[in-house]
Order: structure tokens, then sequence, then C-alpha cells
């Protein structure tokens, strides 16, 4: 990673902190001792930071430049036995899942090693938003989730995520394909069909009801599909 990596990943996250509500522009000119327009200009990319405006940043929202690094996990911190050629993936939280591109050091809860040969079979569909972000991650399913898919999806399951496909084409032919779907702050993992400008979520169990996203004329189903669930751990 170089400076202009370093450089783009804090401002990336600095305006998901501002998205969010987590954070202001004003705020953060006035913890860094900038002023607002300054800020305003590196997060809308009109201007850059130098070394030291980057460091005082990162102070001022107790971030460190560790956190920005590329994930690399040894085979020594697998979980599970490596046999054959595998990869690993990190199983994070969902906010992670919903909204970091890049997947940091910080944000590993633990990994899943899956084979690499299942992982090619996987075919993109990205939106735009998501062409740059970290491709596969896991989230750790409880039981409320998990309750809704059952038999397929048991709690305490991992469920791997293709983060680069968002489309609502069919993945494998007439099978129906198992998403991710943003919810609020949270998410569900259903069957996704598009229905007269609506997003129907489908469960598997005949239990819980369909649901409905009524979508806005400038929205996309890809704004709620995080991605495609592509392997499924149950009992991990």
């Amino acid at each position: 990673m170089n400076f202009y990596d370093l450089h783009e990943s804090v401002r990336v996250e600095l305006h998901r902190r501002v998205q969010a509500g987590l954070a202001t522009a004003t705020s953060l000119a006035r913890q860094a001792g900038f002023k607002q327009a300054h800020i305003s200009n590196f997060l809308n990319q009109r201007r850059s930071l130098s070394l030291d405006g980057l460091d005082r940043v990162l102070a001022a929202q107790n971030m460190t430049v560790e956190e920005f690094l590329p994930l690399e996990v040894s085979a020594a911190a697998i979980p599970v036995p490596v046999h054959g050629d595998n990869e690993i993936i990190p199983v994070v939280a969902v906010s992670t899942a919903l909204d970091e591109p890049v997947v940091r050091r910080t944000g590993v809860i633990e990994t899943v090693c899956v084979p690499t040969a299942l992982l090619a079979e996987c075919r993109p569909r990205p939106a735009e938003k998501y062409q740059d972000w970290d491709r596969f991650v896991a989230v750790r399913v409880d039981a409320q989730q998990a309750a809704a898919m059952q038999p397929l999806i048991g709690d305490n399951s991992i469920v791997v995520l293709d983060r680069h496909y968002n489309s609502l084409a069919p993945h494998r032919g007439p099978q129906k394909t198992l998403y991710a779907v943003r919810m609020g702050r949270g998410l569900a993992l259903r069957f996704v069909e598009f229905d007269d400008a609506r997003l129907v979520l489908r469960p598997l169990s005949t239990d819980f009801p369909v649901q409905l996203i009524p979508l806005q004329p400038e929205e996309s189903p890809a704004d709620y599909l995080v991605g495609r669930a592509c392997v499924i751990f149950s009992q991990v």
C-alpha cells in the first residue's frame, strides 16, 4: 500500500462515517484543526491532505494506519484444516459486510476456508458501486436471521457472500438465488424477485411472511442487494 492508497482509504472511511451520521465535516474539521472547507474538499475529492494532515485526521478519529492495511491472514490463524487449494475468507460483522468496501484487520472476527475451485464457479455481476469492494466476506447467522430460511440455513451457520453479485439475474438457470438484503442497519437472507417497482423477499419457511421493499425512483435493486449467498457452512 502506498500513500495514495492510504489517503483514499481514509477518505472513503471518513465519507462513510459522515453518510452514516457518525460525524460531520464540521466536527472533523474542528477535531483535526482544519477549516471546514478544507475537509469538505477532501471528502469530495477536490483536494488532498498532506502526510501531516492525514496524521491529524487519523488521530482525531482514533484510527491507525494498521487498520487500512490489506487483509493478510497467515495459515496459522485459520481455525479449520487446510487441504489443497483453498481461500481464506474473513468472517465479519453485519455492519462491515454492508458498508465496508475494504475489510480491515480489526474487522475480522474469524476466518473460514473455502475451496478455490468453488469460488471460481461464482460468476460476478457487480453493480458499479461494488466493483472495487473486497469481493468475498462471510457473516455468522444468528437464530433470528436463520429462522426464516430453515432448514437451508441453521442457527449459527456461516454464510459466505459474493459482494460482486448485485443483479437479480439468476445465477444458475432456473434455480432460486439466495441474496443478502440490506434491511435498515441489518441484513436478511432471502430469495428475491422484482415486481411492480418492488423487491419481493421470499422466505423458505412458511411461518414467515413475504416482505416487500418499494423502490424509490432514484433507487435500484443493487441499493439493497449486498451480495449473493454462495456458500453455507452449517454449525461451524
